[in-house]
């Protein structure tokens, strides 16, 4: 018996470390906001995108020194083009065209859109506590972020919903896949890096021109983006994909703004309201509760098993992704 509990507990830290891991790249990702506006040339959000990407992706495949074998040549490139080349050009897309914090607003639905992805193509169906506590995140991610402002774009709100609609089936896809047998993460998300920073190079020179001058500021804020803020956080990001469930590191998104706001707050002497406090406070706590794993009716409570990512044709086994349990992550 004692044996057991010891087991659960190693388990439960296990766990827990690998949820405040993962937590670290949303949280980076909270600070982009404050060193494009601080750091970098205005008005070349496709040239921010590239030099996030590109550079990163190639770092980490240096490192790797392991390319795609097979299918994961055209799988790399889908994931880097979901995950990385469509998404970083359409969230540019909507912070421009949106009103103050809309676009954080709609990528705070994020969880919502992987449980519906996960019932059209998976077949399987989220739990009404997963609904909840994901309306409840987007409801505090709003409060904080949002600000009266004029008409909405359209198309800075297809932009947004695109974006986050991307993201999404790029996690799915992500967990569904797993990765080959023997390949890390650090390669996995180098290959999408890639991928995704090759996608965006003729798009930003098509359609922003040559690259700006950079003068020591933009080359330390490229730097910072380029390696902590992409290399280190995706690798970190994708790491969690494979040992935590869907539902954990989706709930994890609303950490961005809710980062960006409180460096806004510290570093940039933005005023926090008591609105923008309770917003904070609900997205935090939907946060946590996303982190519970649920179980099943007539189910003994049972700590969450990190486990590796596995391929999806491993042994011939149909993998799917569970949203609400301690079972297959995307």
């Amino acid at each position: 018996m004692k044996t057991n509990q010891h087991s659960v507990v190693k388990a439960n830290r296990r766990n827990g470390a690998v949820i405040a891991l993962t937590a670290l790249a949303p949280m980076s990702w909270g600070s982009t906001y404050a060193v494009t506006t601080e750091f970098l040339p205005a008005d070349r959000p496709l040239f921010t995108g590239l030099m996030r990407a590109l550079p990163a992706g190639l770092v980490l495949l240096a490192l790797a020194r392991t390319l795609p074998r097979g299918a994961w040549w055209w799988k790399s490139l889908v994931l880097g083009a979901l995950n990385i080349g469509a998404f970083f050009p359409l969230l540019f897309l909507s912070a421009y065209r949106l009103p103050g914090g809309m676009a954080a607003v709609v990528g705070s639905i994020g969880p919502l859109f992987v449980a519906g992805l996960a019932t059209l193509l998976l077949g399987e169906r989220p739990t009404r506590r997963t609904l909840l506590t994901g309306i409840a995140a987007a409801l505090g991610v709003s409060l904080v972020v949002l600000r009266a402002a004029g008409a909405l774009d359209p198309v800075g709100a297809l932009a947004a919903l695109a974006s986050t609609a991307s993201m999404s089936t790029g996690t799915v896809l992500t967990k569904r896949w797993g990765r080959p047998e023997g390949v890390g993460p650090l390669a996995l998300t180098g290959w999408q890096l890639t991928a995704g920073g090759l996608l965006i190079a003729p798009l930003a020179f098509l359609v922003e021109g040559a690259p700006p001058a950079l003068d020591g500021r933009a080359v330390a804020g490229y730097a910072y983006l380029a390696l902590a803020n992409t290399a280190v956080a995706y690798w970190l990001w994708f790491r969690g994909i494979g040992r935590l469930t869907a539902t954990q590191v989706t709930f994890l998104g609303p950490l961005s703004p809710l980062t960006a706001a409180v460096i806004g707050w510290a570093a940039l002497g933005q005023a926090l309201t008591p609105v923008q406090l309770v917003g904070m406070a609900l997205a935090f706590g939907a946060t946590l509760l996303g982190q519970r794993p649920t179980r099943r009716a007539g189910e003994s409570p049972a700590p969450q098993q990190p486990r590796p990512f596995s391929s999806s044709e491993e042994k011939g086994q149909k993998v799917s992704m569970d949203l609400t349990g301690g079972g297959l992550r995307r």
